[in-house]
């Protein structure tokens, strides 16, 4: 489980699931186009630092890359949100810089805890 083929896909699934759980927090319902409105700015910038991470040839399955995938898709979701006319208000910086972390590190650290056994 440590080819890019298992982790992209995973870190892309992972930040859909972290605009799923906001939409329903948020909305209580959850819709495609309303998901697509949250996503898409994570998305990009997970999908970003993913392209950095496959030029560098950096091991997916390593925690330095979930930092650098974290940061691509929180400050390039947060940038894109913000141009788009989405609100980044500070709460919301908060919980998505702990929530994608968690996500996006937090799996890492489970797989090499797991690795090492």
């Amino acid at each position: 489980m440590t080819s890019w083929r298992v982790w992209l896909p995973l870190d892309l699934v992972l930040v859909g699931a972290f605009a799923v759980m906001g939409r329903m927090s948020h909305y209580g319902s959850l819709t495609l186009p309303g998901w697509w409105q949250t996503a898409w700015p994570f998305l990009v910038g997970a999908g970003l630092a993913w392209g950095a991470v496959l030029l560098t040839r950096r091991p997916p399955a390593a925690i330095g890359t979930g930092v650098v995938v974290w940061l691509g898709a929180l400050v390039g979701g947060m940038v894109l949100r913000q141009a788009s006319g989405q609100g980044t208000a500070m709460p919301f910086v908060v919980v998505a810089t702990l929530v994608l972390a968690a996500a996006l590190v937090g799996t890492r650290l489970v797989w090499w805890v797991r690795a090492r056994r």
